[in-house]
């Protein structure tokens, strides 16, 4: 699986984890480059805090277009260290 945004690959890995439709990518997988520690945080009731990055590339920013849960709860440790992303990135094969 690919995620790429702005013409580059944000993440590429064939270990994806697949919750709710999103595949979550190991964060080992990402070219950290391209991402920016964001403030914004947001809370799922069965996956716990999800913290966000938002993407640079090419001097444009997709502002909280990815995301990950530091410390999910038990029903979702399969996607601690992973990240997932929205926001018009496009995630495919």
């Amino acid at each position: 699986m690919k995620a790429i945004w702005n013409g580059q690959v944000l993440a590429e890995s064939d270990m994806t984890v697949t919750v709710e439709g999103n595949h979550y990518f190991p964060i080992s997988s990402m070219n950290s480059a391209f991402f920016i520690e964001s403030e914004t945080t947001s809370i799922c009731p069965w996956k716990g805090e999800a913290h966000y990055y938002t993407i640079s590339v090419n001097s444009e920013e997709n502002v909280d277009a990815a995301w990950y849960y530091p410390s999910p709860k038990d029903a979702a440790a399969e996607i601690k260290g992973h990240v997932a992303f929205w926001r018009d990135v496009e995630v495919s094969e």
